[in-house]
């Protein structure tokens, strides 16, 4: 899978979160983004994450992991930077990209897979977006090299909806477990919530990726 890549956008202000930084909240005793980090990585494809900037905190959570980091010095204006950027520096040659949003703790390097394997499936390249089981549509979501160069115009905080709608004509719809493919976590209210019903078995027995 090493000419699919994994791009982790986490330039945000995480302002949601009321002075907290949701991708340093710990899941397993590990920060989010590097948990994140860590299942991109045990699928074996090449992984850049968005960083506001080289020395912002969440650098340190990913201290020693092989990821490609990118700044995002206009992060303040939306999702977009962090998109356009990130494609923009990926390895040339890639055949796809994975968006992977880096607030979903529930979502392992299995599901990852699972999009880049039915993109390798069939023989024309297609969208692959994430769906809970009953059909809802979520993340992450795979996007083609001739989407590259749409990614890289992108403006404004709507991430790549835009390309998506665009795309509709050609985007499959792969189901995860559950609903791994929409659980993100990006107020305190949310992760009070998630823990809560996350018991004691459940949160131990969720996969951290080996170093």
């Amino acid at each position: 899978m090493r000419d699919i890549a994994i791009l982790i956008p986490a330039a945000g202000a995480s302002s949601r979160m009321r002075g907290k930084d949701k991708l340093l909240e710990t899941v397993c005793g590990v920060p989010l983004l590097r948990r994140m980090a860590q299942t991109a990585i045990a699928t074996g494809a090449h992984v850049a994450v968005t960083l506001p900037d080289y020395d912002h905190p969440r650098a340190r959570a990913l201290a020693g992991l092989p990821v490609q980091i990118v700044a995002v010095p206009d992060a303040c204006d939306g999702m977009s930077s962090s998109l356009r950027r990130g494609v923009g520096m990926l390895p040339r040659g890639m055949s796809a990209v994975v968006i992977l949003p880096a607030d979903m703790p529930e979502l392992e390097a299995n599901d990852i897979r699972h999009l880049m394997e039915a993109f390798k499936s069939i023989p024309h390249p297609m969208l692959q977006q994430a769906t809970a089981e009953d059909g809802t549509p979520g993340h992450p979501v795979l996007f083609p090299a001739d989407c590259f160069s749409a990614m890289a115009q992108l403006t404004g905080d709507h991430g790549a909806r835009e390309i998506l709608r665009a795309n509709q004509h050609r985007l499959r719809r792969v189901t995860l477990p559950g609903n791994r493919a929409l659980v993100d976590l990006d107020t305190p209210e949310a992760w009070a919530s998630w823990r809560g019903n996350c018991d004691d078995m459940i949160v131990e027995n969720m996969k951290v990726p080996a170093e």
